[in-house]
């Protein structure tokens, strides 16, 4: 039986603890947490081209978020060989089309054509699914940025759970 992926902790506190579990439970389970830590590791080697400059890219966005974490770096690696993959699959695409016609010969002679989707569109479509899950994943799509706000006080100290302590708005306060 599959149900819904479980929201990190400190989400479920973000979002004003929508299941009611219990502000103070869920602090209590978010300071039980494991920490991992800060900072992902440098583009590897292997990367380049498009996979390459999306590393950079993804990493200092997460940077900025506060969301690079070095456990994180092998996923982040994943995604933008994804991304390379899902790139090249849509230049293939858009340089030989859509469709391709299969022929079948029988003692050199064509017998049949048969035309199906290109195989590079398949690989398109799984490439994109891959980042777009990672992309949701880390907070960098438009609807996974919105489920997680996190207002910024005055000083750059603060940390996570003074953050996530902090009072917020109630819903009748914020309609």
């Amino acid at each position: 039986m599959r149900g819904r992926k479980p929201k990190p902790t400190s989400r479920q506190i973000s979002e004003g603890d929508p299941r009611k579990k219990g502000v103070h439970k869920l602090q209590e389970k978010l300071l039980s947490e494991p920490n991992a830590k800060r900072g992902l590791p440098p583009c590897p080697e292997h990367l380049d081209g498009l996979a390459k400059t999306a590393y950079d890219f993804w990493a200092k966005e997460l940077s900025d978020m506060s969301l690079d974490c070095s456990p994180d770096g092998v996923m982040l690696e994943g995604a933008c060989v994804a991304y390379g993959m899902a790139v090249e699959a849509d230049n293939i695409v858009k340089e030989q089309g859509v469709i391709t016609t299969d022929k079948f010969y029988k003692d050199g002679e064509l017998v049949s054509e048969k035309q199906k989707a290109h195989p590079a569109v398949a690989v398109s479509n799984a490439a994109w699914r891959q980042v777009k899950a990672f992309c949701s994943e880390f907070g960098l799509s438009p609807v996974s940025r919105t489920r997680l706000t996190i207002e910024k006080g005055n000083s750059e100290d603060k940390n996570l759970s003074d953050l996530l302590n902090q009072e917020r708005p109630t819903r009748s306060a914020v309609q």
